[in-house]
């Protein structure tokens, strides 16, 4: 049974920042019923809605990143600009930003500037490394942070040049980590009726992922080397070629599991050798077992692979293209194809909402809003008249 009320209702969300980062923590935050008041430099706006594929001149990403959010040009770097701010601010939950550090100092608003009027004020600041540390000032993307957070050193096969992740993986984790510090920075208030600055660096955000690999280095000085496909250390994870050239993914590391897929394989001096019973034993043996079980992919189609492991109950796949996953009956039964509707009143394909919640599952409203959308709307609820806001466009401001 759901409920008409979403858990984020009631919550003012100002994003004052652009591409990646901070707005996809603010989707998220509007996904499940936050206003989202998205703050775009007038004329041109977020460069995200020129990046990937335009259509009649707005990237599709644009109606994946910005759903949910109204759109308002305001001139950051004007007084006026930065006064409007100071009043979204008075009356908001929460600010999104992703400039660099000292940037909204700069313009008179840094957060001791904003809380001064709102001690309740949560300020979210994403950035490459962070608002301390000697690189604070250093220009910094998602893909700096994959490198410098570890990931991007192990992407790709050995010798060969490291390769990075197809999406702005560094950005989006560092996204996941900003509202996890809005939803705890929301329950401290309940409890202080203050609120707090949330520092989200992308470079810590990826390495909060790298699992044991400062440990390893630690303990026994190794240095986690690239391993393509496989999943070092963990015994066998691989992908595996087929008879048509094609790929599956074959997870078989848990010790109950690796001997059903020795069964499979026919294989079962494998799995009934000692040694191999447990998965660091069979790390032991990566090449080997890798070996075995490609000797018994390569003489099958990936369709026939594949139902025999679902059979046996090992976990395995093949790499979805987005073909696939637009036609894949899971993704449709779990209703992770959604569509949204334009400006000019087409539907959009795109991704459905996360994580699902039983009585308040989130929203997708409208696609991607155009340029300045809402600027009066929200303006006018600010108290500024039309006269005042006809002026403020005449003169850039909006």
């Amino acid at each position: 049974m759901t409920t008409r009320q979403l858990p984020l209702d009631g919550l003012k969300v100002v994003e004052l920042g652009q591409l990646i980062a901070g707005p996809f923590a603010t989707k998220l935050l509007g996904e499940f019923g936050a206003d989202v008041i998205k703050i775009e430099p007038p004329g041109t706006g977020d460069p995200l809605r020129k990046w990937r594929i335009l259509e009649e001149g707005t990237s599709l990403w644009w109606h994946v990143q910005s759903r949910t959010k109204r759109s308002v040009t305001l001139d950051l770097r004007s007084e006026q600009g930065q006064e409007v701010v100071r009043r979204l601010a008075a009356e908001a939950d929460v600010i999104v930003e992703n400039f660099r550090p000292g940037t909204l100092e700069s313009w008179g608003l840094g957060y001791d500037t904003l809380a001064a009027q709102n001690p309740g004020l949560i300020m979210v600041r994403v950035s490459g490394f962070g608002q301390t540390g000697p690189y604070r000032n250093k220009p910094g993307f998602g893909v700096i942070g994959e490198a410098m957070g570890g990931l991007r050193y192990l992407t790709g096969h050995p010798g060969e040049p490291s390769v990075r992740v197809g999406v702005s993986i560094g950005d989006s984790l560092s996204a996941l980590y900003a509202v996890i510090g809005t939803l705890l920075a929301l329950q401290e208030r309940q409890r202080s009726g203050l609120g707090q600055e949330i520092d989200v660096a992308l470079y810590e955000s990826v390495f909060a992922m790298m699992e044991s690999l400062l440990p390893e280095f630690d303990a026994t000085g190794q240095v986690r080397e690239p391993s393509g496909s496989a999943l070092p250390g963990i015994t066998p994870s691989n992908a595996y070629r087929t008879c048509e050239g094609e790929y599956v993914l074959i997870a078989g590391n848990g010790d109950s599991i690796f001997k059903r897929l020795m069964g499979v394989i026919g294989r079962e001096d494998l799995a009934n050798h000692p040694a191999m019973a447990h998965n660091d034993g069979r790390s032991q043996h990566a090449s080997e077992i890798d070996a075995a079980i490609e000797a018994w992919t390569q003489t099958r189609r990936r369709d026939d692979i594949l139902s025999a492991l679902d059979d046996a109950r090992v976990p395995a796949g093949f790499p979805y293209t987005a073909a696939d996953i637009a036609n894949d009956p899971h993704y449709l039964a779990r209703e992770m194809i959604q569509s949204v509707t334009r400006a000019d009143g087409r539907a959009l394909k795109v991704p459905g909402v996360l994580p699902k919640l039983s009585a308040t599952p989130g929203r997708l409203g409208q696609g991607g809003p155009t340029l300045g959308a809402h600027t009066d709307d929200v303006l006018e609820e600010l108290g500024i008249d039309a006269a005042t806001r006809d002026k403020l466009r005449q003169a850039g401001i909006i």
